[in-house]
C-alpha cells in the first residue's frame, strides 16, 4: 500500500518529505537543548553545590550511556569545585577521563551532538592548557572550532556556540609566543582578543544554556584586560564586577562568585 503513493501526482512530495526528514531532525539537533533535569542539575552547580552537582550528573550520565551532557556537565561540576578550592590538581584525572568519555559518547551519537562534542573539547582543552599540556590544548581547542563550526553552519542562531569560540579567539590573542607557534603548526590561526571579548559578551547576554558560564568567563576576561590596559583599567574592571555581581545576586552561595566580589574592588 506504501509503495502505491509513489504513483499519484503528489509522489515527489511526499518522497521528498521523507527523505528530508532524517537531515531536518539532524539540523534540529545541533542546538543545545538540554532536558529540564540537565537544567535543574546546572542550577544546583552554579549555586555552589559542587560536590552535590556531581553526583547528581552521575546519576543522569548512568541512567543514559549513550548521552554525552551528563559526563561533561558533571566534569564541569569538579571543575567548579577545583576553582572553589583554589586547586589545579583538584580530581584532574577524573576530570579528563569524564571528558574523554563524554567525546566518546557524542561521536558516537553522530552529527546531533557537535555541539555537545564541541563542548567536551573545549572544557578538555582548558583543562590541559592550565595543566601546561600545550600540544594538547592546541589539538582540542582545533577539534572545537571545526565541530562548533559544524553547528553554526547547520543552525546560524546557536549564540552559545560563542562561548567555546569566544573562548578560542581571545585564548589565541593573548596567548605565550610558544602556544602560539604551536597553535600555527597546528592550524588554529593567531586568534584576535578583542573579537573574543566581543563573543562572549554577545552569549553573556543573549545566551541560554551557556550564558552563566559565559558571564563568568568573560567577567573573568575583562579584569585579565584591565591589567593590560591603564586607561581604561578602572572601567574594565567596574564592567566586570557588575557581571559578577549580577551572578551573585542569583547565586548567592557560590564561593567562586564571592571571592572575586572581594578581590576585585
Amino acid at each position: 500500500m506504501g509503495l502505491s503513493l509513489a504513483q499519484g501526482r503528489h509522489a515527489p512530495q511526499l518522497l521528498h518529505c521523507v527523505v528530508l526528514f532524517p537531515v531536518l531532525c539532524a539540523l534540529l539537533q545541533t542546538a543545545p537543548r538540554p532536558s529540564p533535569e540537565v537544567r535543574a542539575g546546572l542550577d544546583t552547580l552554579y549555586a555552589g553545590h559542587f560536590e552535590q552537582a556531581s553526583q547528581y550528573f552521575a546519576q543522569l550520565a548512568g541512567r543514559d550511556t549513550t548521552d554525552p551532557i551528563p559526563l561533561i556537565f558533571q566534569a564541569g561540576a569538579y571543575i567548579w569545585w577545583a576553582s572553589a578550592l583554589d586547586s589545579a590538581k583538584f580530581e584532574e584525572p577524573r576530570i579528563d577521563s569524564l571528558l574523554g568519555r563524554a567525546i566518546a559518547r557524542a561521536r558516537l551519537a553522530g552529527p546531533g551532538s557537535d555541539f555537545w562534542l564541541a563542548t567536551a573539547y573545549g572544557y578538555r582543552a582548558r583543562e590541559r592548557d592550565l595543566h601546561g599540556h600545550t600540544w594538547g590544548a592546541a589539538r582540542d581547542a582545533k577539534q572545537m572550532r571545526d565541530a562548533y563550526a559544524r553547528v553554526l553552519a547547520a543552525d546560524s542562531s546557536c549564540v552559545d556556540c560563542y562561548l567555546g569560540i569566544g573562548v578560542y579567539h581571545y585564548g589565541l590573542g593573548r596567548a605565550s609566543t610558544i602556544a602560539k607557534i604551536i597553535a600555527r603548526l597546528i592550524g588554529l590561526g593567531s586568534g584576535d582578543a578583542a573579537q573574543g571579548v566581543a563573543y562572549l559578551r554577545r552569549v553573556a547576554h543573549d545566551g541560554d544554556v551557556a550564558k552563566v558560564e559565559a558571564t563568568w568567563v568573560l567577567a573573568a576576561a575583562l579584569v585579565r584586560e584591565a591589567d593590560r590596559d591603564g586607561e581604561g583599567r578602572v572601567a574594565l574592571r567596574h564592567e566586570a564586577r557588575a557581571y559578577v555581581e549580577r551572578l551573585a545576586a542569583r547565586y548567592p552561595l557560590n564561593p567562586v562568585f564571592r571571592r572575586f566580589l572581594t578581590e576585585v574592588p
